[in-house]
């Protein structure tokens, strides 16, 4: 059947109709994509990844902060947690402990090579957050990152 074209009879095919560039869930993966794509331009490819930035300033900020609560409060999930933390500290970046009160839960913290690192980043992770803001009006971008936190918070508080 070479040649011949595919029609849709138009009832009900919602799938004809069906528009990438408007769907949200899309979107935001596109943006993502770019997201990362400027953070490795001003960071550069040999320096943290966003998700290595993202747990070491977790942990920094909080220092002893478990594991279970690094999850929470940086929204990527247990395993790829435990491996990412696993890695880091096999770098020279974290040091992870038992905590006193609960022999099960490991503490978390910092090490000064890891806050080097952290430090390093930092000033092109910072330049990529302007350049991604950038094309939003200087008076909307309040406004997207509440937006942005507001889809964020009223997902993650849906039960799947």
């Amino acid at each position: 059947m070479s040649g011949d074209k595919t029609t849709h009879n138009g009832t009900g095919d919602t799938l004809g109709v069906f528009s990438l560039q408007d769907a949200p869930g899309h979107l935001l993966r596109r943006c993502q994509q770019l997201a990362v794509d400027l953070y490795t331009a001003e960071v550069g490819s040999n320096g943290l990844t966003p998700r290595q930035f993202a747990l070491l300033l977790a942990i920094f900020q909080k220092s002893g902060i478990s594991q279970v609560d690094l999850v929470r409060q940086t929204g990527i999930d247990r395993s790829t947690v435990a491996e990412m933390v696993a890695r880091l500290i096999k770098r020279g970046l974290l040091i992870r402990q038992r905590t006193e009160s609960d022999r099960r839960t490991n503490a978390l913290a910092v090490t000064p090579e890891g806050e080097r690192q952290l430090r390093a980043a930092q000033p092109g992770v910072a330049r990529a957050q302007d350049r991604i803001l950038d094309p939003i009006p200087a008076g909307k971008r309040a406004e997207f990152i509440t937006l942005l936190r507001q889809l964020v918070d009223t997902l993650e508080a849906r039960p799947q």
